[in-house]
């Protein structure tokens, strides 16, 4: 085989498919080439030594060949299996809607070192979270920071004014405007969101704090539902859509409940 068609990379299974009678096309996450679809030929037979390496969620080494339509995982091996992320229903749909905004956001064929890195902390925190759903939070408002979308949540997003939460009951977010909004801004904007102060001191606390930090912390499920209502409609603003597994995600904790 010519060398110059092999390479090797560190990967995240993001998705997988199959493909024709015993293939498996997987969409990875690479910290080198961005996103890329590769196929696992055989992996869906018994005696495949690359199906285990390469479940969903996975991390692993690869080595890859170029090939016409698609590139070949030719070897596998596993760093992390993340088995927590399969083994819960909730963290699953929750790896599941990191993995997808992180499909979003990566680019194709180029360097993303960053949101690779950002993707390999969020799935550690999932697995080891109190709550998952606090982990999914933090994952969100790092990666919108990340690709240049942080919402401002200490300063006026319009006017720069410092946002006092003490003695506040609630305080304006605008995701057209790009966060919180001091009185007079949020008079002027036409989609504000009304913010209970502990729930704005909660996502100030997800966006400055290292994930570590956050593995032991709980929080009421009203508290959570609050950041999620304010994000989700921040993230779709900036997608132009909702994220196709947000509906899964409600749907999973809601039969939790």
């Amino acid at each position: 085989m010519n060398r110059l068609r092999v390479y090797a990379t560190e990967g995240i299974v993001l998705r997988r498919d199959d493909y024709g009678e015993a293939d498996r096309l997987v969409t990875l996450l690479t910290p080198g080439h961005g996103k890329l679809r590769a196929l696992a030929k055989g992996a869906r037979r018994l005696t495949s030594r690359k199906a285990g390496h390469i479940e969903l969620f996975a991390r692993a080494h690869l080595l890859l060949a170029r090939g016409r339509t698609f590139d070949l995982i030719t070897q596998a091996e596993l760093i992390e299996p993340h088995r927590a992320l399969r083994e819960d229903v909730l963290r699953s749909a929750m790896a599941h809607y990191l993995c997808d905004l992180a499909d979003w956001f990566a680019p194709q064929g180029s360097e993303a070192a960053d949101l690779y890195a950002l993707l390999v902390e969020g799935l550690a925190l999932l697995c080891r979270a109190t709550d998952p759903r606090l982990a999914a939070r933090a994952f969100e408002l790092r990666l919108l920071t990340l690709e240049g979308y942080g919402p401002a949540l200490s300063r006026c997003a319009r006017t720069g004014a410092p946002i006092d939460i003490a003695g506040e009951a609630k305080v304006a977010f605008s995701p057209a405007e790009g966060g919180v909004l001091c009185a007079e801004a949020a008079a002027q904007a036409r989609d504000v969101i009304w913010l209970r102060r502990q729930e704005l001191a909660l996502m100030r606390l997800l966006q400055s704090q290292p994930f570590e930090a956050l593995t032991e912390l709980s929080v009421s499920l009203d508290l959570l539902a609050g950041v999620e209502h304010a994000l989700q409609i921040y993230l779709s603003a900036i997608l132009e859509r909702r994220p196709r597994t947000a509906a899964l995600v409600r749907q999973v904790a809601r039969g939790l409940r």
